[in-house]
């Protein structure tokens, strides 16, 4: 049993997470680090005229506070007690999940655009992806809630627990450090350009092997979801490359592929139209049972790599105590 023990924080943050997901009430680490970046963001322009140097120190810097915090935490914590250090850990393997969350927010698009509330559903839509929504038609909602879904399975809770496998808790903290300063500073527009540019090269070389691996596991999730695997693997292995980002495309063709929908094309981001490839074949019409769908392609995708995580973790580290 003793080498299962430093897995069984980040097995227990998961379930926790299906059970009870973010207490939006409750402060949030993530929302601390985002704290910590916009603050570090104007002392770097502020100071600094070399912002891409700045963007550089910026990074480490967050990325040195953000795991340093919850590593003092969980030494103290672990000397006093076992247990105390399990508990704690489990509370912070939590915080870096958010597939419950992801669920609940895909699902509000899902019922609003069922009711017919096409206003609510695009309301609902514009809180969990980053495009405009005032252009959407209700077919446009709910492939962008797919394609968030399909994303976000990756950065939301694949990936952290990929990175939790080889440092526990710490190690997603590390890897949402990293992935929070991409989404606030990694743009390639004029102002984030030089900033930014340090941010949005370790988000991509962090999420390199945890987006494919996601994808490969959403190919083998597919039959059990009862979705179509053997398309997944062909659009995948066609689509993978078709977007600017290096990894975003890897789960979403996967995906596009087991619900057989074409999901991204052009869109809208601060009012300019943005090219976009479309990924997938429109072999039918988008419906809002595919974010059912998407759904629960994300979580037993997410139940595969904590296997694949958490047998690693126990059988790398569980020998050393």
């Amino acid at each position: 049993m003793k080498i299962l023990i430093p897995a069984i924080p980040m097995i227990l943050g998961f379930i926790l997470d299906c059970i009870i997901g973010d207490p939006y009430k409750m402060p949030h680490p993530i929302k601390l680090i985002g704290r910590l970046i916009g603050g570090l963001e104007k002392l770097v322009r502020s100071r600094m005229k070399n912002l891409r140097s700045g963007g550089v120190i910026l990074a480490l810097t967050v990325i040195i506070m953000s795991t340093a915090a919850p590593l003092a935490l969980l030494i103290i914590c672990y000397c006093l007690n076992l247990l105390l250090g399990i508990a704690v850990e489990t509370v912070l393997c939590c915080y870096m999940l958010a597939a419950r969350c992801l669920r609940n927010e895909s699902m509000k698009v899902c019922k609003a655009a069922e009711s017919g509330n096409t206003e609510a559903a695009r309301k609902a839509v514009s809180m969990i992806v980053g495009r405009d929504t005032a252009v959407l038609d209700r077919d446009g909602i709910v492939r962008a809630a797919v394609e968030t879904v399909a994303e976000n399975t990756s950065d939301g809770i694949t990936a952290p627990l990929f990175y939790m496998g080889i440092g526990g808790a710490v190690g997603g903290f590390f890897y949402k450090a990293a992935n929070t300063m991409d989404s606030m500073i990694g743009y390639k527009d004029e102002k984030y350009a030089d900033i930014g540019r340090f941010a949005a090269k370790l988000d991509d070389v962090l999420n390199f092997i945890p987006s494919r691996l996601t994808a490969l596991l959403m190919v083998i999730a597919a039959p059990i979801c009862g979705l179509d695997g053997h398309n997944a693997f062909r659009i995948w292995k066609r689509d993978r490359r078709k977007h600017a980002s290096p990894n975003s495309a890897q789960t979403e063709s996967a995906c596009a592929g087991a619900l057989h929908v074409r999901l991204a094309g052009d869109a809208y981001y601060f009012g300019k139209l943005h090219k976009k490839p479309y990924i997938g074949d429109d072999d039918r019409p988008i419906e809002t049972d595919d974010i059912r769908r998407a759904n629960r392609l994300m979580y037993v995708s997410a139940v595969l790599m904590l296997i694949i995580s958490a047998a690693f973790r126990a059988l790398i580290f569980g020998g050393l105590l």
